[in-house]
C-alpha cells in the first residue's frame, strides 16, 4: 500500500511546489552598479540644465568725456572794493555753465555735510561741470562760522569757491575741487578751511 501512496503523494508535492507562490528575483552586482552609475548621470544632467545659461549683455553707449571749463583766478579784494566772483573761461564750442544748476534734471544725488572750519562766515559757490546727464551750473550757500550744513547734491565734479569774511573785517579766499562719484552712496564730508576746500 505504500508503494501505491508514495507515488501520489510525489506526484503531489510537485504540483503543490509548482502552484506555490515564486520568490523574488534578485539583481546581479553588475547590474545594481549599472542602474547607480545611471542615476548619478541624470542627477548630473538634470543640474547643468538647470544652471542659467549666460546670455551677453547689450553694448550701452558711454558718454564721450567733455573738457571742463578753465577758471579764472581774479586778485583778492581789499576792504573798500565789492565781492568779485570768479568766472569762468570757457573752451570754444562750449555750453554756458555759468547758470542755477537745475537739480532736477542732473541725475542720482547723495548727501554731502560741508562743515565751515575757516573761522569766519563763509558764501560757497559749487560750480557743476558737465556731468554724464548734461547738466551743469552753479549753486550757493552761506554758513555762518562752525555751522554745519547737509545738502544733496547731484553726482558730477565740482570746483568750489568760498568767500570768507571774518569778525575783524578782513576778508580772504578758498577753493578746492569735489567729486560726488556716481558709485559713491553715502555722505562725505566737505571741510572749508581759511585757504583751502578739502574732501578729508
Amino acid at each position: 500500500m505504500l508503494k501505491k501512496i508514495f507515488p501520489v503523494l510525489a506526484v503531489l508535492a510537485i504540483f503543490i511546489t509548482a502552484c506555490g507562490p515564486q520568490g523574488t528575483p534578485t539583481l546581479a552586482p553588475a547590474e545594481v552598479e549599472g542602474t547607480a552609475v545611471a542615476a548619478a548621470w541624470t542627477m548630473v544632467a538634470m543640474t547643468q540644465q538647470a544652471i542659467p545659461t549666460n546670455t551677453p549683455v547689450p553694448p550701452t553707449e558711454t558718454p564721450s568725456p567733455t573738457p571742463l571749463p578753465t577758471f579764472t583766478p581774479v586778485p583778492l579784494p581789499t576792504n573798500n572794493t565789492p565781492l568779485v566772483i570768479p568766472t569762468a573761461t570757457l573752451a570754444s564750442g562750449q555750453d554756458n555753465c555759468l547758470k542755477p544748476l537745475n537739480v532736477a534734471e542732473a541725475g542720482p544725488q547723495s548727501n554731502v555735510r560741508i562743515e565751515n572750519d575757516s573761522g569766519g562766515n563763509v558764501t560757497l559757490s559749487l560750480n557743476l561741470a558737465t556731468n554724464l546727464f548734461g547738466q551743469c551750473g552753479n549753486l550757493s550757500y552761506t554758513l555762518a562760522k562752525k555751522e554745519k550744513l547737509v545738502i544733496s547734491l547731484p553726482k558730477g565734479e565740482y570746483f568750489a569757491y568760498a568767500w570768507i569774511t571774518y569778525s575783524d573785517g578782513d576778508t580772504s579766499n578758498a577753493s578746492g575741487y569735489i567729486v560726488n562719484r556716481v558709485g559713491d552712496n553715502h555722505q562725505f564730508n566737505v571741510i572749508i578751511r581759511k585757504e583751502v576746500i578739502v574732501v578729508p
